[in-house]
């Protein structure tokens, strides 16, 4: 009747989908991860920066941007220009460097609350997955006649599935949390 590692497997996609946009949220510390969503125009295709340059983390609030083909420099620092993650790149002809600004209080705390939304966001599909899954036994459970209690049961799982999942997105946003908070 129930499928566990199923679920198990679209939940824990959810929890690494939180991770991943936890990830890009800018603490002051450098991490390629923030990058992840800027493309550079190379030879007409869009493509992102990681594909198109070595990133390296030089300091711990410095990236470093060389790229494989030194006549993208301008694309690539355009390209962060016009992506909006708040950082200006220094261009000194072999690497384009990026210098994290320190945070001020007030923007830690909104960055502490958009982690939270992000966390919600990921704990609202965890529940519609629970709803979808509890959803196909009261089905397939009518289908094949089982009892009540079976389904009660089943149900129960899927239940314990969800409460461990949003627990662990819990822990994930208290740790980005903590993280955004530190001075």
């Amino acid at each position: 009747m129930l499928d566990e590692t199923s679920i198990k497997e679209r939940m824990q996609k959810t929890v690494e989908n939180v991770r991943r946009d936890l990830a890009k949220i800018r603490t002051g510390v450098a991490t390629p991860a923030i990058l992840d969503n800027v493309y550079v125009d190379y030879y007409g295709t869009k493509t992102p920066i990681s594909q198109a340059a070595a990133i390296t983390v030089p300091e711990p609030r410095c990236l470093a941007i060389k790229p494989w083909d030194k006549s993208l420099m301008q694309a690539i620092e355009r390209a962060i220009l016009t992506s909006n993650i708040g950082i200006n790149p220094v261009n000194d002809g072999t690497f384009i460097r990026l210098n994290m600004p320190v945070l001020t209080g007030e923007r830690r705390k909104e960055l502490a609350k958009f982690a939270n939304k992000i966390g919600e966001e990921g704990k609202v599909a965890i529940r519609n997955i629970r709803r979808d899954e509890n959803e196909h036994l009261k089905k397939s459970s009518k289908d094949a006649g089982h009892s009540e209690d079976e389904l009660k049961h089943e149900m129960d799982k899927v239940q314990a599935l969800t409460d461990k999942f949003i627990a662990e997105v819990d822990k994930v946003i208290a740790e980005k949390e903590k993280d955004i908070l530190t001075v």
